[in-house]
């Protein structure tokens, strides 16, 4: 497996990867009509747009790929509430590689890429209830801040908390 900046020409795989997660680890946490629903057609051209726009280092996607392709991938930029601070946006892997090291070797390369940008915080938002991926992220230095938002997602009403983690 290895870890690159992603290209336009990827946003397809990005997308697919992002709906299956989507409907593997959020089963039970929104509505399932929601998820079904998800297409990854309709979310290429986005993702071909914000990895065109990416501006390396501070903003980018990174791709986890091996032999049969894109498996997993990262975003990140600098965070709305406060610019000189990172934000995670996403984090995904297919599922059927869960548990396989592609998080593990994505959180340490997003982690190079901001240090790069000279950001001294990152931050990211986490479903309360997804307990698997709290789990990840706490082994990997994050810690809940205490910021916490209500979201709604598919009309779910859900709790998302937001984690930080140092740079420096």
């Amino acid at each position: 497996m290895w870890i690159r900046q992603a290209c336009p020409d990827d946003a397809s795989a990005v997308a697919a990867v992002r709906v299956r997660s989507w409907q593997a680890a959020f089963a039970g946490l929104l509505p399932q009509d929601y998820l079904d629903a998800m297409d990854p057609g309709r979310e290429e051209p986005e993702w071909k747009t914000r990895i065109a726009e990416a501006q390396w280092p501070s903003s980018g996607v990174l791709v986890a790929e091996t032999e049969a392709g894109i498996v997993g991938f990262t975003s990140f930029g600098p965070s709305q509430e406060d610019p000189a601070v990172a934000e995670i946006g996403t984090l995904y892997a297919a599922p059927e590689v869960w548990g396989a090291g592609v998080g593990r070797q994505l959180m340490p390369a997003t982690l190079v890429a901001l240090r790069q940008a000279a950001y001294a915080h990152a931050t990211l938002w986490v479903l309360e209830d997804n307990e698997r991926a709290r789990r990840f992220y706490e082994a990997h230095g994050w810690h809940a801040d205490g910021t916490a938002v209500d979201d709604t997602t598919g009309g779910a009403s859900l709790n998302k908390l937001r984690y930080r983690h140092p740079l420096g």
